[in-house]
């Protein structure tokens, strides 16, 4: 194996996996303030109300097809009864639609933070970096899909790019099968690993503060302050206005 392999398809992964995990716990304990989209909302909201859902939407779409086609092995998914042909036609078909939707928001995005001058002013150098590798990470994940899978004559990447992002995963690397793959996947690859590299130092770490807890938090009961506007509806069980407490009875000992 060539050095520019073990440089490209070994060290750089795990450098990349490195500051990852560091720059994230770097980043919470040092700058928790800074750990925010900041949300420029405020500013602008009718392209926002367009691109951000079709953005999310298709990025959430593509990243549980990376994680079923790259983590899980072929032969779990035929021992299921999943063959080649079936999970090729799924993972086209709705692969294709998810890029196509994640480009599309992402453009919107791209767009309104350009030409809206408030949100310009708001980027930061680092946004326009992050933007760049994750425009480019999208951009040659869809020009694979179009160039080997609907254009061409297929290529099966769970026989090379999956077991390879598995040996990294498991510190069993095997280079050889990324050097493998056609270009448009490689530079696919790289374009990641750069992305995975300058997430702890972007916004996006917002991914990992996702108000999961607001599912489970009990309600938040209103009560109005003026005890005679009650309304006409009828009060639902469970919403019984609560009698204010006897201010004598309180002074009792």
């Amino acid at each position: 194996m060539n050095p520019l392999s073990l440089l490209l398809w070994v060290a750089l992964p795990y450098i990349a996996i490195a500051v990852f995990i560091v720059g994230h716990i770097w980043r919470y304990r040092y700058d928790k303030f800074g750990w925010t989209t900041r949300s420029s909302q405020t500013y602008e909201n009718r392209l926002l109300r367009w691109g951000s859902p079709m953005f999310h939407f298709g990025i959430l779409c593509v990243l549980v097809g990376h994680a079923v086609g790259l983590l899980i092995p072929q032969e779990w998914l035929f021992a299921i009864g999943v063959n080649e042909e079936m999970y090729h036609i799924g993972a086209t078909a709705l692969g294709t639609a998810a890029a196509v939707l994640t480009l599309a928001g992402l453009a919107i995005l791209i767009y309104r933070r350009r030409t809206v001058g408030p949100v310009f002013l708001a980027t930061t150098r680092m946004d326009k970096v992050m933007y760049v590798f994750l425009g480019a990470t999208l951009l040659f994940g869809t020009l694979a899909t179009f160039t080997y899978q609907l254009f061409g004559s297929g290529y099966n990447y769970r026989d090379t790019i999956s077991p390879w992002v598995r040996s990294i995963i498991l510190f069993q690397p095997e280079p050889q099968l990324m050097a493998q793959a056609p270009i448009f996947f490689q530079i696919h690859a790289l374009c990641a690993t750069a992305l995975f590299i300058l997430w702890p130092f972007t916004r996006l770490v917002h991914v990992f503060s996702a108000p999961v807890q607001y599912l489970f938090r009990p309600y938040i009961v209103y009560r109005s302050r003026d005890e005679h506007r009650s309304g006409t509806r009828a009060t639902r069980r469970g919403w019984d206005p609560v009698a204010a407490p006897d201010p004598e009875r309180l002074k009792r000992p």
